[in-house]
């Protein structure tokens, strides 16, 4: 939902989804919260307004990039739950070095 300001003027509703619309096209990748529309005489000025774009964590899960498990069938959802998950020991950390 996009917040609507018009500015010196009124636009019927057909114009201002027009106008959403237009912003929405025309900035890709980002998620237009507010839509500030000022009318001088022909010409409208548009002002975007940006909302911050939720980050999904994606991971390499079984040779898969996934975000979430819920699209994997049921052996697919068995193959991860019998996966071995390794780590590392706290005495084998002390034969690591990592050079500065």
């Amino acid at each position: 939902m996009v917040k609507v300001n018009v500015k010196n003027g009124t636009l019927d509703q057909k114009e201002i989804d027009a106008y959403v619309q237009y912003a929405i096209d025309a900035n890709p990748g980002k998620l237009v919260t507010e839509l500030d529309i000022n009318l001088d005489g022909e010409y409208a000025d548009l002002t975007y307004h940006f909302g911050e774009i939720p980050f999904d964590r994606i991971r390499r899960i079984t040779g898969y990039l996934v975000g979430t498990l819920d699209r994997f069938n049921n052996a697919k959802k068995a193959e991860v739950e019998d996966r071995v998950k390794h780590s590392i020991t706290p005495e084998a950390e002390e034969d690591i070095y990592i050079s500065a």
